[in-house]
């Protein structure tokens, strides 16, 4: 348990919020292959994505549905990135992300199992906020990037969160053997993400306060 808690604590001390995690290094996106990597590199350098469709993953294991039940974040997610690129934003979208962790690491804390129906829902819907964050992410590197670039990060983006998802699923429920969503392995996945939604609920509390107020942080 021990070990448990101190990745826990070394992981929620990494968080980020949704910013612009660029595997690139700022470097102008001109290709496919360009755009492949920033897609690979988005939700792996972005703690709160990486967090969150790692427990989108788990969470499948417990609906009898684990192959299929990512695929509503999947799908979800690139339909929010590809309107963020045509200029459709969606509203809170940094504070929408911190409670996605907040409310799946809940429930995965709870030992509850979710059925198929209500995670579909809440992985689309939280997919589609992350999924816009990813969007404003790549307008803000890349103002006016090619089809061929936009396309490359579609793909890297679903590809490489779909098999996140799957071997988190797999890690907890093959190599640690949690097979009911009461096990404590999940439990504790529940509860690193649900702590590091907290963290990211209270920042993102805080800075609105802070701007109410008129200060600058």
């Amino acid at each position: 348990m021990k070990k448990y808690l101190i990745a826990a604590g070394a992981l929620l001390s990494m968080s980020t919020p949704a910013l612009a995690h660029h595997p690139l290094g700022g470097m102008p996106m001109e290709t496919f292959a360009h755009g492949v990597l920033s897609g690979i590199g988005h939700p792996i350098l972005g703690f709160d994505h990486l967090f969150f469709i790692a427990l989108v993953g788990i969470a499948a294991l417990y609906t009898g549905r684990r192959y299929a039940a990512p695929g509503a974040y999947i799908v979800a997610m690139l339909v929010g990135t590809l309107a963020m690129s045509m200029g459709a934003a969606l509203p809170a979208a940094e504070i929408v992300i911190g409670l996605s962790l907040l409310v799946l690491g809940g429930f995965v804390l709870s030992g509850r199992a979710l059925g198929i129906g209500p995670a579909v829902v809440l992985f689309a819907l939280f997919g589609l906020f992350h999924g816009s964050a990813f969007g404003g992410s790549i307008a803000a590197q890349e103002a006016g990037v090619g089809n061929a670039v936009l396309i490359g990060y579609l793909i890297g983006l679903g590809v490489t969160q779909y098999l996140i998802a799957l071997a988190a699923g797999w890690m907890v429920g093959t190599a640690l053997k949690a097979t009911e969503a009461s096990a404590v392995q999940a439990r504790i996945a529940g509860a690193v993400v649900a702590g590091v939604g907290v963290f990211l609920t209270l920042e993102n509390a805080e800075g609105l306060v802070f701007s109410a107020m008129g200060w600058v942080v």
